[in-house]
């Protein structure tokens, strides 16, 4: 809920001027941070950041590090930047009590400058699996084994693409290629201090200051010139995301999404049951389309978004199909799982929530059993109006008659028929209906 109060800030900002980033006047080194899951926004701010150093003449980027891992899409991108980026980029991993995980840990080593602060970590780089099929973790103890079957043909596929893709980078920037391969293979994980003696980052730091003044005159290839850092007297400047990614990093989160998605569906059911009401659809349509975006560029396991829709709609049609209760049943334990299996769950960062699954489940079945209550106690009361209503209903009448005349039912005047004659002011019970005459009968004792 916080994050789509955020979404509904953030929208409304979207009308509003935002200010720029502060000039970077003098000497300055840009500081980006990077935290959390790598996604899509991660990505854009990279880019952005990385194009406000060049446009400012920037001595250096400072990337801040703090992630578990990521989507490798994401991933790659910001590598690509920063392998093309004319501005050199120092990855830190800060402050202490960080780590650079998974696809931290291929963006350390294809930055310019590698540096950890002290109680730091990094590695375990192996990749996960995602998207068509539910999610996969490889072993962390498979080491070279060959594959066997057809799933773990696609897994050896990963891995050794994988280490190729991070051997390459080690090679590049003449890092510990050995113990990359390793901490794809085998999860492998370093803390600072032995990453600094393994070769595989640079130096320790204990923050950006010390950071600038212990690569002062490191030579550094941008794009294929050697160049030396001038970085004593940089002084470190800020980069914060601006509304656009900000309203990316919240659509993208995927408790967000999955959110989205939910209330648009429902907002538009609300609407369709209850035309004219326009503000249900709208806000349904808006949120629908918000969710696809973001489903367009996030893991989505397509299996679990099929489950998920078939639950909704299983649960849906409870309402108007007499299924005593099997649709909705049935709706639930789908909605449930395609939830869970909606985003992949090991690895990445990227996983909906399995608390907001079941609030959101069991919200949806009370929701839908309070429906099915709802019509099993209307079937049970009696009836109130039609032509089975009128059955038994005691009239008056209104004229002095003998076979035809006029009476008062609730209120109204009916033409009835009676076998019996009738005078004004008796009261008459209806026997039957036939049209809109009614049969009548005299109530014995009742003027």
């Amino acid at each position: 809920m916080v994050c789509l109060l955020q979404l509904f800030v953030l929208c409304g900002a979207a009308g509003t001027s935002v200010p720029a980033p502060p000039a970077a006047t003098g000497r300055v080194a840009v500081v980006l941070e990077l935290n959390g899951a790598i996604g899509p926004a991660s990505a854009d701010y990279v880019r952005r950041g990385l194009e406000y150093a060049q446009s400012q003449g920037a001595g250096l980027v400072v990337l801040r590090l703090d992630t578990p891992g990521g989507l490798d899409s994401a991933m790659r991108r910001i590598i690509q930047d920063i392998l093309t980026s004319p501005v050199a980029v120092a990855s830190f991993v800060a402050p202490g009590g960080a780590r650079a995980a998974s696809a931290g840990t291929y963006i350390l080593y294809a930055s310019h400058i590698a540096a950890m602060a002290p109680g730091t970590n990094l590695g375990a780089a192996t990749p996960v699996e995602i998207g068509g099929l539910p999610g996969r973790a490889e072993p962390a103890n498979r080491g070279t084994a060959e594959p066997n079957d057809g799933g773990d043909t696609m897994a050896h596929k990963r891995i050794n693409d994988a280490v190729a893709y991070i051997r390459s980078l080690a090679q590049l920037r003449g890092r510990n290629a050995e113990w990359a391969e390793q901490a794809v293979r085998t999860a492998a994980s370093l803390p600072a201090e032995e990453a600094v003696q393994a070769g595989v980052v640079d130096l320790l730091a204990r923050d950006d200051h010390d950071l600038l003044q212990k690569i002062h005159g490191r030579h550094v290839n941008l794009s294929g010139i050697e160049r030396v850092l001038d970085t004593r007297d940089l002084q470190p400047v800020a980069f914060s995301p601006d509304w656009r990614n900000r309203l990316l990093a919240v659509i993208t989160d995927p408790n967000v999404a999955y959110f989205l998605m939910l209330a648009g569906i429902y907002g538009l059911f609300f609407e369709f049951a209850n035309p004219g009401f326009v503000l249900p659809g709208v806000t349904g349509a808006i949120c629908l389309l918000l969710a696809l975006y973001a489903f367009q560029i996030l893991p989505v396991n397509y299996a679990g978004l099929a489950l998920l829709a078939l639950g909704l709609v299983f649960m849906l049609a409870e309402a108007f199909v007499p299924s005593f209760g099997a649709l909705g049943i049935g709706g639930m334990v789908a909605f449930v799982a395609g939830s869970i299996l909606l985003f992949d769950q090991a690895g990445t960062g990227y996983a909906v929530s399995l608390p907001l699954i079941i609030g959101l489940a069991l919200a949806s079945a009370a929701f839908f059993l309070f429906i099915i209550g709802a019509a099993i106690r209307a079937r049970q009361r009696p009836v109130v109006s039609g032509a089975e209503e009128m059955l038994q209903a005691v009239g008056e009448a209104v004229e002095d008659f003998e076979h035809q005349g006029r009476v008062r039912v609730h209120g109204e005047i009916w033409l009835a028929q009676s076998a019996q004659p009738v005078t004004r002011g008796d009261k008459l019970r209806v026997t039957a209906m036939d049209g809109l005459v009614l049969q009548v009968e005299p109530r014995p004792g009742e003027h």
